[in-house]
């Protein structure tokens, strides 16, 4: 038998934009569900057989069949999905959130679909009910289901608008909800009600509940009851985790988890939301991502446990786990480090996502032209319909990205290029298009809300490549471009990273991305062609 020793996990296990977290166990491994909002496919799914390596899994929301958020405003979408596992196959429980921001009412559709597997393939959605958000989806012990969701009442003002969390059983061989609505929670002071999970242990029904807002007043909220419907009592040392009032540690916004016993069942761990600010800051640029803490369970009430062992609320920096020696135990996390992305198969697609609808051959090819990526323009930045858009979160507060182009745009609603952004309003563009005096230019241009900025074109030769390049240290993002790939230039402004943020931006719930594009909003054909994708953290 191989010696046994401890092994650190640095939080945040899934750096960038990982919100919401849903876990589960199945067959031997770990699952986490996040949020996508309105980058398509939707939920992301990363699996772990040991809590250190993880590794991206198929997105299971990649056909219109199972979702089309064409149209819908930034931060719409897939809001907190649940993730189960329950009669032999996963159970996966989701919000399409069609208006949240928009007057008093919340259009908030939740569905379900199943999968032997979760690489699939998922069955067609069934429609549950609107009535708020944040569904899940709770497996009892002698084998019926309940569907809970937190209730929107738009009658009230304020806090009093997230009324509660309401309850239905659920029939899978009719597919349909019971007709009897209970209302099981009603929160606590904190307010805001929201992201509901139920649980049973020894005897006990529990509720994890996020509250107090999705920003640096978050809280997750536990209750618990002999009986299904309660009533709950809280607890005692309410909230289980939260980072309010500690600005001093690294991992803010701490709520909105879920838990899971161990593989073996000898541990609980639950998984949260999270966001580290920039330094000295209050922007997340990043977004909210996904930490971890071990639960250690005392008079059958959950704790979080701390790296010394005492038990408090706040999130921990790292948790220690027992591995084999004979385990690599590098951490591990999807899509970070430096990863350099070609187009000669669809690997590179686990890692880049596009905005609201499918990836097709019509707007993105790798077939047209051998090891490269071609992207036919499509409509301009500001649009929530049809943008030919490809990109990939930010990880890291220090990085470089770098693509190699080739576009000869002959008009100016042709450009192409490097995007830097957080959502239709917030973003920094590094492109190539037409100018009637100079011919083919490149220059870098800001769209923030309320404000639209152009730079200074430059005039570049035209039948050649252009290197474009994005490094960011911190809040600092400087682009520049190249005509060799070998010395480059810098362009002007010096932008501000911070600004790619929920804290910039007004309420949102994403973080930065990376990408490419191409625009045409003369004829939706001119092509640009990209030949890899560099991402290199520092």
């Amino acid at each position: 038998m191989a010696d046994e020793k401890t092994f650190r996990i640095n939080n945040p296990i899934l750096p960038g934009f990982h919100p919401d977290p849903s876990i589960c166990t199945a067959n031997g491994e770990y699952y986490i569900a996040n949020s996508t909002f309105e980058w398509y496919p939707g939920v992301e799914i990363c699996r772990s057989k040991d809590l250190i390596h993880w590794s991206a899994v198929p997105s299971p929301l990649s056909e219109k069949r199972l979702l089309d958020m064409n149209g819908e405003r930034p931060s719409c979408g897939i809001w907190a999905p649940c993730l189960s596992y329950a009669d032999g196959k996963f159970w996966l429980v989701y919000t399409n959130v069609r208006n949240w921001n928009f007057g008093t009412m919340k259009d908030t559709p939740n569905f379900l679909t199943t999968a032997p597997s979760i690489e699939g393939p998922w069955s067609d959605p069934v429609f549950l009910n609107a009535s708020g958000f944040d569904a899940s989806m709770f497996h009892d012990d002698d084998g019926r289901h309940w569907y809970i969701n937190m209730e929107w009442d738009f009658r009230k003002e304020g806090p009093r608008q997230f009324s509660g969390i309401v309850m239905r059983e659920y029939f899978p061989e009719k597919k349909l909800l019971s007709d009897t609505r209970k209302k099981i929670f009603c929160g606590t002071d904190i307010g805001l009600v929201e992201g509901p999970h139920l649980y049973k242990r020894n005897g006990w029904y529990y509720i994890a509940a996020a509250e107090g807002g999705t920003s640096y007043e978050h809280a997750l909220t536990v209750a618990r009851s002999r009986t299904i419907e309660g009533p709950y009592e809280i607890h005692p040392q309410n909230p289980l985790i939260s980072s309010y009032g500690h600005r001093e540690l690294k991992l803010q916004k701490a709520g909105h988890g879920s838990w899971c016993s161990s593989i073996d069942g000898t541990k609980t761990y639950l998984v949260y939301l999270c966001g580290r600010p920039l330094p000295d800051s209050d922007e997340c640029v990043l977004g909210r991502e996904t930490g971890i803490a071990e639960i250690e369970w005392k008079n059958d009430w959950p704790y979080v446990m701390q790296t010394d062992g005492i038990l408090s609320n706040i999130p921990p920096a790292y948790i220690e786990i027992p591995v084999s020696s004979a385990l690599h135990t590098e951490q591990s996390y999807p899509g970070c480090g430096h990863v350099h992305y070609t187009f000669n198969d669809e690997s590179f697609l686990q890692d880049f996502k596009t905005l609201r609808t499918p990836l097709t051959e019509g707007r993105c090819s790798i077939a047209d032209r051998k090891g490269w990526l071609r992207i036919k323009g499509g409509q301009s930045p500001w649009s929530c319909y049809e943008q030919s858009l490809i990109a990939r979160r930010q990880t890291n507060f220090c990085f470089t990205a770098e693509t190699k182009m080739e576009f000869e745009p002959d008009y100016f609603q042709q450009y192409a290029g490097l995007v830097y952004r957080y959502d239709e309003e917030t973003q920094y563009l590094l492109q190539v298009t037409w100018n009637e005096e100079k011919g083919k230019i490149i220059q870098l241009n800001t769209i923030m809300p309320g404000n639209f900025e152009q730079g200074m074109p430059l005039q570049i030769r035209q039948n050649a490549p252009v290197w474009l390049r994005l490094s960011v240290s911190y809040r600092t993002a400087q682009f520049s471009w190249s005509q060799d790939g070998k010395i480059f230039h810098m362009i002007r402004p010096v932008c501000d990273a911070g600004k790619l943020s929920d804290e910039y931006a007004g309420q949102g719930f994403t973080g930065a991305f990376i990408g490419v594009f191409c625009v045409d909003t003369e004829f939706y054909t001119k092509s640009a062609d990209f030949e890899y994708f560099d991402y290199d953290e520092k």
